[in-house]
């Protein structure tokens, strides 16, 4: 509940709520918490039932101090948006006359609600590589550990988000073009979202990495040979391929363009290569090493 406005009146306050502005305020509340602004800053407090709630703050970059709790309002209110400018109306692709709307609520809020942070685990390889099976080991041993995760499986997306979408150059990047935004929400909302889809061009990878804050796309290569998968053949795609059936197959007709800098890389190591569970706990690892999994 917003009491008053910056650099303006207050509106009235909600029933039970007291509403101030000013430094002034601070000193009759010695004991609920100290609040460090720039000099010429405004600052909205809000009581309710005994507690002190800062509900926005005007000046430069803010820290704030709250019942011994550190926050840190200009990444509080980032929303995973760094760097924008969001206080006008804008023009965003064909979408005009647009203003993002922050609440209070943020990521950092999110993360420590789920004891973890928020992040996108991108595995690409070629068909029949392993990537869902990996997803799914990798799935279990998180959501064992209580941790909140998701699966953005290439196929399960053209059965709804995008089965508008055909396999055409043009196609195949809107494909993974929507599927990284929609990774990136579910890391803004403090979740770690397994995407895992063949993803066969560097460029559209590099553009869904691009989308969020550094350290936040962690790229997984399943680095299986093209013998290997077709072997397996799992969907019977590579036959079809073979036989013409399938145009523009990846590995076939098509080409994979393997990661050149991707945060970790699955090899196969002859026979039948490391299990889908040595594989995950091989993510695992790393998730805790660069501390996603608390917050």
């Amino acid at each position: 509940m917003i009491a008053g406005a910056i650099g303006g009146k207050p509106k009235t306050p909600t029933p039970g709520l007291v509403a101030s502005t000013g430094s002034k305020f601070l000193s009759s509340l010695p004991k609920l918490g100290i609040v460090s602004v720039p000099n010429g800053a405004s600052v909205i407090y809000l009581k309710s039932r005994g507690n002190l709630r800062i509900q926005a703050v005007e000046g430069s970059r803010k820290t704030v101090i709250v019942n011994e709790k550190v926050d840190d309002f200009d990444d509080k209110f980032n929303n995973g948006h760094a760097g924008q400018n969001r206080s006008q109306l804008s023009t965003v692709g064909k979408s005009t006359n647009i203003k993002w709307q922050d609440c209070s609520v943020g990521k950092i809020d999110r993360q420590r609600l789920l004891k973890q942070k928020g992040c996108v685990i991108w595995i690409t390889g070629l068909s029949g590589s392993g990537k869902s099976t990996v997803a799914c080991a990798l799935s279990q041993f998180l959501h064992q550990r209580g941790k909140m995760c998701y699966i953005l499986d290439g196929d399960n997306v053209r059965h709804g988000l995008n089965r508008d979408l055909g396999f055409k150059a043009e196609d195949r990047a809107e494909n993974i073009r929507r599927i990284g935004e929609v990774a990136k929400l579910f890391a803004d909302a403090g979740v770690i979202c397994i995407a895992s889809l063949i993803s066969p061009y560097r460029r559209d990878r590099d553009a869904c990495r691009a989308l969020l804050p550094e350290g936040d796309f962690i790229e997984v290569f399943m680095d299986v040979p093209l013998q290997v998968c077709e072997a397996r053949d799992s969907k019977g795609l590579y036959k079809l391929a073979r036989a013409g059936k399938i145009k523009g197959f990846t590995g076939i007709d098509d080409p994979y363009e393997q990661p050149l800098n991707c945060e970790i890389v699955l090899e196969h190591k002859g026979g039948d290569g490391a299990s889908p569970c040595v594989m995950a706990e091989k993510v695992v690892s790393y998730l805790e090493e660069k501390g996603y999994l608390e917050a």
